[in-house]
């Protein structure tokens, strides 16, 4: 199948693009293409004009400023992967950006598409939200910050309003004593994950944050002082993932539950 006809305007800054956004609602923003490629050639994506994003320069630059990585979000998984962009994770950054798919789909994939189209299987949602990142969104009301975990609103639907786009990602520089795991499960390697479970431990900045993610709509965060130390414990790691909040089906539990005991193993060693 071919996509339908459409008009397509490149745009070659911010201004332009919240311009052509404005002009009217007919239109669909495309980044790298690689899931919106996709829904146009299924027809289950229609616009009547496509605003490609890609000649924005500003947009691929990444810059480290004071205690934060500001990524552009035209960024590639690739640039990511590369070390191309300067890294402040210790490393997660890449290790995330290489189990994204396959190279060609990380070549012209951007993070900023990614957490645009908003598939809660993606792994920059859950990523980022584990990272206590924030989404610099621009518009016609100017710009505004939205904490990444809540960048998503629901299955397949960001935190953009009409003639709105997602500009930057602002991640946080981990201290020296920092340290991560990023657990997902697929059926086979390139696949969207079916299970993600991702944390942080920050000791110098007081974080211990845990996310759940691929869920069937925005991740589940949870956040505390001692919380890798109680989650050593079977029973509760079993309570957090049986609780009515968790949205966990019997399959789903299982899943969590074994990337849950991992992450664990990896973060509960070195209170």
């Amino acid at each position: 199948m071919k996509a339908a006809a459409y008009e397509l305007e490149r745009v070659s800054s911010v201004n332009e693009a919240l311009s052509a956004l404005a002009r009217d609602e007919f239109y669909k923003a495309i980044a790298g293409g690689q899931s919106l490629g996709a829904m146009l050639n299924l027809r289950l994506a229609q616009p009547e004009r496509l605003i490609d994003l890609h000649g924005i320069a500003e947009l691929r630059a990444a810059t480290v400023q004071g205690d934060e990585l500001v990524l552009g979000s035209m960024t590639t998984h690739a640039a990511i992967e590369d070390g191309r962009v300067p890294d402040v994770t210790h490393g997660m950054l890449a290790h995330v950006a290489h189990g994204i798919a396959y190279r060609a789909v990380r070549n012209r994939g951007t993070i900023g598409g990614s957490l645009c189209h908003a598939d809660p299987a993606a792994d920059w949602i859950s990523a980022m939200a584990v990272m206590g990142a924030t989404c610099e969104v621009v518009g016609p009301q100017g710009a505004r910050m939205v904490p990444a975990g809540q960048f998503v609103r629901s299955a397949f639907e960001p935190d953009l309003n009409p003639g709105e786009v997602l500009a930057r990602i602002r991640v946080p520089r981990f201290s020296a004593k920092a340290r991560w795991s990023y657990r997902k499960h697929c059926r086979k390697t390139g696949e969207f994950a079916l299970a993600i479970v991702t944390g942080v431990v920050d000791p110098d900045r007081g974080i211990e944050r845990l996310v759940l993610g691929a869920l069937d709509g925005p991740v589940k965060i949870h956040s505390g002082t001692g919380l890798y130390a109680r989650l050593a414990d079977p029973a509760a790691r079993a309570a957090l993932l049986d609780a009515p909040e968790s949205g966990l089906s019997y399959e789903r539990r299982a899943w969590h539950g074994d990337l849950l005991a991992s992450v664990v193993a990896d973060l509960g060693a070195k209170q």
